[in-house]
């Protein structure tokens, strides 16, 4: 479909059907900041859930943990995120006006601003670009002058890292192995945007993979596969997934080699997730500022070393919206247009609704609930939808994603004798409806929203 104002119209439905709404709405909303509805939340959940079975609970070689937000405040100094954990602020002199100058076409190369105009005023008097730490600031104490500065976590990496020698200790892991988590981070981003694209509270799902120096390039080329493994799970085309290489001078401080994966957002490809290659620099970092000696024991050889790290990132809410953005479809169905959320089956908010033709029949609404009740044994995710007719119940499931819905008519009831305890099937992505036993249809419910992979 045409990208012309694609974004505006996920935001619309995303806020109409209870996807995601604009945080503090009541009080003008928050830049950067965005709430979750049902819907949005199942949604996340669902990639979590996924993302986690496929490289924590599927495999031999992960450990997952749940770090806390707050660290001490060395942490971020042997990290150097304190001293380098920044982005290139500029300022228009005319309107104030504040942007990222990396955004707006300034490069670190040529330093200079002259000739790009403000997209608000069209004024090209800029001040000197200068460098914004995206850390977010707090205090630990309550007594005046003796509060402690510490900073929300801007990435799950270093919980990662300073949990290294405890999961050693515990769990005497072989190399190679992962630390992997999903978790909340905070950032200061100067100008948030393009929906929950770039935000200033997110959430990302990482492990840091520990090998050996001699491993990395075959490793990296490993992880980069299972990285494109990830996204067709997800229900993407090769098409919709670029890489990009980031060249020496853009990569990361840590970083020997970096790979950004990016998705056709309706903006631009933009980037989704990441892999890069973190040497030793973090461990070896944490060994000096901390004295404690992170260093792995080689069970056979009985020699110590700082093993190399490899991180493939996942931004979530990138996630979701490029899942929202993949799936969004306007069509035509019986002669009207509709708008339907094309989400593969697994992914799916809801699974299934289950409806009377009639919700002021009781008998019609009292098969259904039994209907209902069943199937959700099977399958939790599911909708009781008795408002209004059948063809706008039919809609509004297509509009949130739902794959399939059920609905229990006279029919089913036993009014035709040959159909009875039968109901309706509808396929979202066709219309196509089937006739079913309640049996068959829970069956068939189950089977189709499960992932196989």
């Amino acid at each position: 479909m045409a990208e012309d104002g694609l974004m505006e119209k996920i935001v619309s439905l995303a806020k109409r059907r209870g996807f995601i709404y604009q945080g503090s709405e009541i009080y003008g909303g928050l830049a950067g900041t965005w709430d979750y509805g049902p819907l949005g939340l199942a949604l996340k959940k669902n990639i979590e859930t996924l993302w986690w079975r496929m490289f924590v609970d599927g495999r031999d070689d992960m450990y997952g943990i749940d770090s806390a937000i707050l660290m001490n405040p060395k942490v971020w100094e042997a990290s150097g995120h304190v001293g380098g954990f920044s982005d290139p602020l500029v300022e228009c002199k005319k309107c104030h006006s504040r942007f990222r100058a990396d955004q707006i076409g300034w490069t670190e190369s040529n330093n200079q601003m002259a000739g790009i105009a403000c997209s608000v005023c069209g004024s090209s008097d800029w001040t000197e670009v200068k460098r914004f730490n995206m850390m977010f600031r707090t205090s630990v104490g309550s007594v005046d002058g003796t509060d402690t500065t510490v900073y929300l976590r801007p990435e799950t990496a270093q919980g990662m890292f300073v949990n290294f020698k405890n999961i050693i200790d515990s769990f005497h892991p072989r190399l190679p192995f992962g630390i992997a988590q999903i978790g909340r981070n905070f950032r200061n981003e100067i100008a948030p945007r393009d929906f929950i694209f770039r935000v200033r509270e997110l959430e990302i799902m990482e492990f840091e993979y520990f090998i050996e120096e001699k491993m990395w390039q075959d490793q990296f080329e490993y992880w980069r596969k299972q990285m494109h493994a990830w996204f067709a799970a997800l229900g993407f085309s090769a098409d919709d997934i670029r890489e990009e290489e980031i060249g020496d001078g853009d990569r990361a401080h840590y970083s020997k080699r970096t790979i950004d994966f990016h998705f056709k957002y309706p903006h631009k490809f933009d980037e989704i997730g990441g892999l890069a290659y973190r040497t030793d620099f973090d461990l070896k970092n944490h060994i000096e500022k901390s004295g404690e000696d992170l260093r792995y024991l080689d069970p056979v050889t009985n020699e110590k070393f700082v093993p190399h790290v490899l991180e493939p990132t996942f931004g979530l809410g990138r996630h979701v919206l490029a899942a929202m953005v993949k799936a969004f479809t306007e069509d035509e169905m019986g002669g009207e247009s509709r708008i339907v959320m094309k989400l593969p089956p697994h992914l799916a908010p809801i699974k299934a609704a289950v409806s009377p033709l009639l919700k002021n029949k009781p008998e019609l609404v009292d098969k259904a609930r039994e209907v209902y009740t069943a199937l959700k044994k099977e399958v939790p995710q599911i909708m009781w939808d008795d408002n209004g007719n059948i063809g706008k119940r039919y809609r509004r499931q297509d509009e949130i994603g739902t794959p399939f819905c059920i609905t229990i008519d006279f029919d089913t009831l036993g009014e035709n004798p040959e159909l009875a305890d039968t109901v309706t099937l509808r396929y979202r992505d066709t219309g196509e409806q089937e006739r079913l036993s309640i049996t068959d249809a829970i069956k068939k419910v189950s089977e189709s929203v499960k992932f196989i992979g």
